[in-house]
């Protein structure tokens, strides 16, 4: 556990001070969180930090989690994704057993606090057994364009809260109550982006068996098509025709069947080529995500389809240039031109690519810019801030 104080050595000149007279503002109040699981990026990754720092500076900061069968989460994992837009089934029997397993957590839990924040669908309709206090639901994914009759069966749930919080303007669905936007954050210090020696990412590297004597071309994140791992190696193939490179993708799979297909095809590909490394990363795989992207020349996120996904922003505290697509959060990490280059296409990923390489002075240019950027704007000291600052707001 990280105290404030050691946030001073990353943050902008007065953060800290600033996060310490918020923090003084609410002490006395109990503030809870209740998620899904402890596991996993997103809102468990946001607490798994923020949680102990809050309680460090005094203030009650306290995190629960849901629980149950294997129905309500097959259910709570098909509504979030209906919600986000794509094609579930959703039956009356699941998500009357979904309704049915919050009553029973709700029983479980200790739901009394001065302010409750709900993360995301799975713990959503315990708000329907809400005591005193203020209810919040902070949703970290695009919910925009959700499936009509799946928004007009949670919306129910969303419209019993005071408040709702949304990860940029423009993600959020219809709702008859205050909303608000507080933008996700990495924490500087955390075994995904503290610093390492260049010995500690060589011996990191040569355990994941990628040879780091090219410019190496990294990609994070799951083998899904929202992230287009296959566009990713189809721009490398492009570069490759003009220069000596090799290719990450590191990420995860799971049992989707469109999931496996996008993997074997990875697999495949890097059969056949030897610059071609396709790894395959537990969820918990912090010091291996944090060493690639140190040794990353350049680090793509082609990503067509995205919430606020966090990528480019551990990438360019770590100095490096970021090609992304024009997807959910990107835009608000990448400035074109500054910290890199949004892209469109394929072809578009491999022109901006080589251009890097033909330029290779720009690359230290365009991280150095990144990470002040990162300074400024997506550290977790700038969270804490307007957290804090809705936590004093909603709890008067």
């Amino acid at each position: 556990m990280s105290r404030i104080d050691d946030y001073r050595q990353v943050a902008p000149q007065g953060a800290v001070d600033m996060i310490l007279k918020l923090a003084d503002r609410v002490r006395g109040r109990r503030f809870l969180n209740v998620t899904g699981g402890r596991l996993g990026g997103g809102a468990a990754e946001i607490l798994r930090e923020a949680v102990p720092i809050l309680s460090d500076l005094g203030v009650d900061t306290s995190w629960e989690i849901t629980g149950g069968d294997s129905p309500y989460y097959a259910t709570a994992r098909a509504l979030q994704a209906t919600l986000e837009g794509a094609e579930r089934v959703l039956s009356d029997e699941g998500l009357a057993r979904w309704v049915e397993v919050n009553r029973v957590n709700a029983k479980k839990l200790m739901l009394d606090a001065d302010l409750v924040l709900v993360h995301d669908v799975q713990p959503a309709s315990l708000v329907t057994h809400r005591t005193d206090g203020r209810w919040v639901w902070r949703c970290h994914f695009d919910c925009s364009a959700a499936r009509p009759a799946a928004w007009s069966f949670f919306r129910r749930f969303a419209d019993q809260y005071d408040a709702a919080v949304f990860s940029l303007p423009g993600f959020e669905c219809r709702l008859g109550i205050p909303m608000y936007v507080i933008q996700p954050s990495i924490d500087p210090l955390s075994e995904k982006n503290r610093e390492l020696s260049p010995r500690e990412v060589a011996d990191i590297l040569a355990a994941l068996r990628v040879v780091p004597d090219k410019p190496l071309l990294v990609q994070i994140g799951p083998f899904t098509p929202g992230y287009d791992p296959i566009g990713v190696v189809n721009a490398y193939r492009l570069v490759e025709k003009h220069h000596d490179v090799r290719l990450v993708l590191a990420g995860m799979a799971d049992d989707e069947p469109e999931r496996v297909e996008i993997r074997d095809e990875l697999l495949q590909a890097a059969r056949e080529d030897p610059d071609v490394v396709v790894l395959e990363l537990p969820a918990d795989a912090h010091r291996q995500i944090n060493a690639l992207q140190r040794a990353a020349t350049i680090v793509l996120q082609k990503s067509v389809r995205a919430g606020f996904e966090l990528g480019p922003a551990e990438a360019m505290w770590k100095g490096k240039p970021v090609i992304g697509g024009y997807a959910g959060g990107l835009a608000q990490q990448i400035i074109p031109d500054v910290t890199g280059y949004m892209v469109h296409s394929v072809d578009g990923a491999a022109f901006r690519i080589r251009h890097l390489l033909n330029n290779p002075e720009l690359i230290p240019r365009m991280g150095a810019a990144g990470r002040e950027h990162v300074r400024r704007s997506l550290l977790i000291t700038r969270h804490l801030m307007d957290f804090l600052a809705l936590m004093i707001h909603l709890a008067q």
